[in-house]
């Protein structure tokens, strides 16, 4: 990984962590909100790794000479997140139908958000930096 793009990550980084010793910390807490605190880390650790891949994959897009290239590959990315969360909160759904957490899927909802605001910001700084863009 080079020095940029662990640049670039290190706000996703940094919130995945926090969010995680969050979790361990509070998980009475949020026993207690009737919120399982395992399908968010679950959730949370599925998000950071296909934040990971997405950004990848629109950095791959920035190198590219061509403008149009960093848009396909951003909007690229962004559905790639998107049908990918999509169908985890299927499979969550379909096999937890009597014992589905709301408050959790909800949640998880609320981070693909946060991840997402992350990631663009993320490219839109390393955009800035490129030369002619």
């Amino acid at each position: 990984m080079g020095n940029s793009k662990l640049k670039g990550l290190l706000p996703v980084i940094i919130f995945y962590l926090v969010l995680n010793l969050v979790l361990v910390f509070a998980r009475e807490t949020l026993r207690g909100w009737n919120v399982d605190g395992n399908v968010v880390a679950v959730g949370n650790s599925l998000l950071f790794l296909i934040t990971l891949l997405s950004f990848s994959l629109a950095q791959r897009g920035l190198r590219n000479p061509n403008p149009h290239a960093f848009v396909r590959s951003v909007y690229g990315s962004v559905m790639i997140k998107l049908f990918a969360c999509i169908i985890a909160a299927f499979v969550y759904i379909s096999i937890y139908k009597s014992n589905l957490n709301k408050a959790a899927l909800f949640i998880c909802m609320g981070l693909y958000l946060v991840y997402t605001f992350l990631e663009i910001s993320a490219l839109m700084k390393l955009l800035k930096q490129k030369k002619n863009a």
